[in-house]
This record gives structure tokens, sequence and C-alpha cells, in this order.
């Protein structure tokens, strides 16, 4: 099977499977989420009904393929947390019967149908969810995978942007395209930022004063695609992540000019 991956698009796949990617260009940046838990399913709607967020209708799934090829390969597999590999004198892309109900899928993000607030108030991101695996424990998930797409922004007597919060789960954010609404400086597309369960966190001080003083009209969010991966699990990040020259070592300092307008009751 292939599957052709652009960029605003995601794959999915399964457990199990040996597969290779193949690059068009010399410089290629993405993101990878591995799942330990259940596999990936549709959110559920709720009130919303039968159609809304991610609809059924719009995943793709690859027609068949193989190749057979003599030579020199390489096949690496993941087991109990370590990688291994082997050399082969074949492509282990030469299966050419298969039967089951697992497959690789992809789905084209801007295919998703937002849900959001017509009338006052921050309505929880949940609400952007593509994909959840769900936990055993209800109200926290393995990990969802949340999408902030371009939208109408039209809540009235509302902070609109994320408000200032801490949480169970943790946000793993990425950003693909644009800029991202409650961080304008310094989140660029292929940055990705951390908050771990109970950090707290929310817009920096300049994202806070534009948007308590900004005029409620509605607002169209365009040339934007933040996601979000939540995950009831810490995060530990690499020594790479932590000492690698991409950190940002003041990225708390967003934060240091927000103002006390708390006068008390």
């Amino acid at each position: 099977m292939a599957i052709d991956i652009k960029p605003g698009e995601i794959a999915v796949i399964p457990r199990g499977l040996k597969f290779r990617v193949e690059l068009i260009s010399e410089t290629v940046r993405g993101y990878i989420c591995e799942n330990y838990g259940h596999p990936y399913i549709l959110p559920e709607r709720g009130p919303v009904g039968a159609n809304g967020y991610t609809n059924e209708r719009d995943f793709q799934y690859p027609v068949a393929a193989f190749e057979d090829l003599e030579g020199d390969f390489e096949l690496v597999a993941k087991f109990n947390g370590n990688l291994f590999r082997c050399d082969i004198g074949h492509s282990p892309l030469d299966v050419v019967a298969w039967t089951g109900n697992s497959g690789p899928y992809k789905y084209e993000l801007s295919r998703f149908n937002v849900m959001n607030t017509v009338s006052f108030d921050h309505p929880d991101p949940s609400i952007f969810t593509v994909l959840t695996s769900p936990s055993g424990q209800e109200g926290v998930a393995n990990v969802d995978f949340v999408i902030f797409p371009p939208r109408w922004m039209v809540a009235e007597n509302t902070f609109r942007p994320p408000y200032y919060h801490r949480n169970i789960m943790s946000e793993f954010m990425g950003l693909i395209e644009g800029v991202y609404d409650a961080k304008e400086h310094g989140f660029v597309p292929g940055g990705m930022s951390l908050h771990n369960c109970m950090s707290p966190h929310g817009p920096e001080a300049d994202v806070f004063e534009k948007a308590s003083n900004a005029e409620l009209e509605p607002q169209r969010y365009e040339n934007t695609l933040a996601f979000m991966f939540e995950s009831r699990y810490v995060i530990s990040p690499t020594k790479y992540a932590l000492e690698g020259k991409e950190r940002q070592p003041n990225y708390a300092d967003c934060w240091k000019g927000i103002k006390k307008y708390f006068k008390g009751a």
C-alpha cells in the first residue's frame, strides 16, 4: 500500500505494520506521536449529533500495492522500548496477499468541521479533537489529537484567546503554518511547546493586552493551523530537546509583562 502525504494531512499507521518513508525533498519537518494505548477512534459527538468534528467519509485508505525487489535492505523493528535491526536480501514490502481489519489511513485536516460558540465564553479545546485514544479513566485520554484550524470567532463579552489554566493532562503544542493566537511572538511553524500536567500557562502578555482591549466584532482566523497532543501521561523531553540550540531558554519571559488588574471585592 502507498500513501501520499502533503502538508496539512496526517497519516495513522497501526502497530505491527512494516512501512517505509520516502521523502520528495531534502528538507522535511514533521511531528510524530507514538500511541501506546487504545487505537485512535473518533471523539464522541454528544449533542452535536451525526455530523461535525471529524466525519467518517473524509478518511482515505490506500489501494493495494507491493514491490518485488532483490538487494540489500535494512529492517528496523521496535520491541519493549528498544530498536533492533537486521539485513535482508529483499524488500520486506513484498506482501501480495493480506487480510485483516486494521490498515493505515490518512486525513486532510482542512476537512475538519469546526464547532464553536456563537454566544459567549471560551469552550474547552476538546471541541477541536480530531482523533482520540481513550483510557480506562473517564475524562482523560491516553492521547487526544486536537487542531486549531481557520475558523470564525464571534463570542461576545468574552476573552477569546485561551484563558490562563493548568490541566490534569499534559499539552504538547505544534504549529504547522501561520500564527497561533495565544502566542504571536517566537512560536514559528515547525516549533513546539510543552506544558506538562499542572504547569500553569496561557496567552503571552502582549496577546493578553491586545485581546483585553479589542472590539469584539466577528473575527476570522485565517492562514493558521496549530495542533496539540494532549495526554494523561507526563511527557519527558529528550536530552537533545533540553540541551539543543533550538530550545528557547527564556520561554517563560513571555508572561513577565502581565499586569495585575484585580482590585479586590
